[in-house]
């Protein structure tokens, strides 16, 4: 089956349900003459996502993203309008000229996803969060308002990173079973801890330590996106929807402690929907 523009919209917001439901609710509340093009994008990105879950191996894994990258710096593999991501993203890059290069990066980014080495130090961090979290949100306000998107990276490259230490947080106990170990190196070497040390668990007060550091460096960057969003036109911070969901997961984490090691922090359906929707209801 050949997925023409609007099917494949359609398909990508139902996909987006269950693979990233948050952004799926942030869907809804943009204007729907955009909401379909958002859904692509988000699809796309949930779905480099989710590679590390559909392999057992690295290289199948990278050989997937590789089939990502080349479908957006159009060169696909096969029939891209058979698969409905693969027809939306590709129907997004042509309807709002979003940057292939930019897309790209974010499949080559996720590559490191697929092994267990440690994050080394912030900058790295920064450097994914600059090509995954930060880059979703600003290829969302070329969509949404593409007269202003120039003008949103400030906000989105703090806002990725705040995105993204939330993001951790929440997903640490599975990657702790997994052996893998985003907070970043110099982080965890500032209380006396290594990755290693992170995992084994056995030092509570320096784990509790490297913790409440992280937590602290993603209230630093959601600040200063909070205050870089201030100065942008309401059609630009529809694309920050979903950055409502990171005060409350930091202080839902800041809460439990090193509980968040084995327990998940996820908020409820509906505490997310509320916070949405209000989030929504500010802009305008």
């Amino acid at each position: 089956m050949a997925f023409g523009r609007d099917e494949a919209y359609a398909a990508c917001l139902s996909t987006l349900r269950g693979t990233d439901f948050d952004r799926y609710l942030a869907c809804l509340l943009v204007p729907e003459d955009k909401r379909g093009a958002l859904a692509a994008l988000y699809a796309y990105s949930a779905e480099l996502a989710r590679v590390r879950e559909l392999v057992r191996e690295p290289l199948p894994g990278e050989v997937r993203l590789q089939y990502w990258r080349d479908l957006v710096e159009g060169q696909p593999h096969g029939d891209a309008q058979a698969n409905p991501i693969a027809a939306g993203i590709g129907h997004a890059i042509v309807d709002h000229r979003l940057p292939r290069a930019a897309l790209a990066a974010m499949a080559d980014a996720r590559i490191f996803d697929l092994y267990d080495d440690p994050m080394p130090d912030r900058a790295t961090f920064e450097g994914y969060a600059g090509e995954t979290s930060s880059s979703l949100l600003q290829l969302g306000a070329l969509i949404l308002d593409p007269d202003n998107a120039d003008r949103t990276s400030d906000a989105a490259g703090h806002a990725g990173v705040a995105q993204l230490v939330a993001g951790c947080l929440m997903l640490l106990p599975l990657r702790r079973r997994r052996n893998q170990v985003f907070i970043p190196g110099d982080i965890l070497s500032a209380v006396g801890l290594d990755a290693q040390g992170f995992l084994a668990g056995a030092e509570p007060d320096r784990i509790a330590a490297a913790l409440s550091a992280f937590i602290g460096y993603g209230r630093d960057h959601l600040r200063l996106a909070r205050e870089k969003a201030r100065a942008l036109p309401a059609k630009s911070r529809l694309a920050f929807l979903a950055v409502a969901l990171t005060g409350p997961v930091l202080d839902r984490a800041e809460r439990a402690g090193t509980a968040v090691l084995d327990n998940s922090i996820q908020p409820s359906q509906l505490r997310r929907q509320w916070w949405l929707w209000r989030a929504r209801r500010r802009l305008f």
